[in-house]
């Protein structure tokens, strides 16, 4: 049993924690409304402003969806640059600006 208990209280870091662990904990304070209807961003950034932490982090952190969305526009323009017979090396340019866009959703998960 005392291994539970140190695991019990060894607190896992914010950042680290899952959507769900984030949705229990912020229920658990009672003072955040809408908890299941956020992503684990809005979480974090609803959990460090009632606990009062600043959020010193490497600098400004993009989202996912933002993520996702630039790269789907990626692939669009270069669709339209093969319809449009544009020349291959921008076609290569369009599709390795894409491939960078979904390295960094992997990095950010």
């Amino acid at each position: 049993m005392a291994k539970k208990e140190r695991k019990e209280k060894k607190e896992k870091p914010l950042d680290r924690m899952t959507a769900t662990e984030l949705r229990k904990y912020a229920l658990d304070l009672g003072e955040i409304t809408g908890v299941h209807g956020m992503n684990k961003e809005e979480l974090l950034a609803a959990i460090k402003e009632v606990k009062g932490i600043k959020d010193e982090g490497k600098g400004e952190k993009v989202s996912m969806r933002d993520l996702k969305e630039k790269a789907r526009e990626m692939r669009a323009k270069k669709q339209e640059a093969i319809a449009g017979g544009e020349p291959q090396k921008k076609i290569d340019i369009l599709r390795k600006k894409a491939n960078r866009l979904k390295k960094r959703t992997r990095r950010a998960a």
